[in-house]
């Protein structure tokens, strides 16, 4: 699989006839490995094991609303009261990151409220802290630890 601006973590591949899966801790169960689960899959490990973000308060894919519109957001990270904290976007490597994936992610955010938004394409990564009175977002150097 492509290398990422990630570190690399031994993430479980199996082959299903034609096809390569990637197990998902997060939801128990092997996924196939697209270039877009490639950096998610990387980046729940990344999140985990160097930012110390707890497993078990984790989402992925989960089921949003927007606008009428039913919608998934890549990763939800939780507080410790079950509150939604951060929202990260991943997009493939070969994706730019552009204008549309922050207008993508901040709509999420209108559902969700978080005070984190993040982006990646596992070679970029952005984040981004919200300033929700003035509906507006600040670029962060770098992804805060837990």
């Amino acid at each position: 699989m492509q290398k990422l601006n990630l570190p690399t973590y031994p993430i479980k591949l199996k082959k299903d006839q034609s096809k390569t899966l990637v197990f998902d801790p997060i939801r128990k169960k092997y996924i196939v490995n697209t270039p877009e689960e490639w950096v998610r899959q990387n980046f729940i490990q990344f999140l985990i094991q160097e930012k110390g973000y707890p497993a078990s308060l984790m989402a992925v894919e989960k089921g949003i609303e927007v606008a009428n519109t039913k919608k998934r957001c890549d990763i939800v990270l939780y507080n410790n009261k079950g509150i939604p904290n951060i929202i990260v976007e991943c997009k493939a490597p070969s994706i730019n990151i552009s204008q549309d994936a922050f207008d993508q992610i901040a709509r999420y955010n209108m559902t969700l409220k978080t005070d984190l938004l993040i982006v990646t394409n596992g070679m970029q990564h952005y984040t981004c802290i919200m300033d929700h009175e003035n509906q507006r977002y600040q670029f962060l150097k770098e992804i805060p630890n837990y």
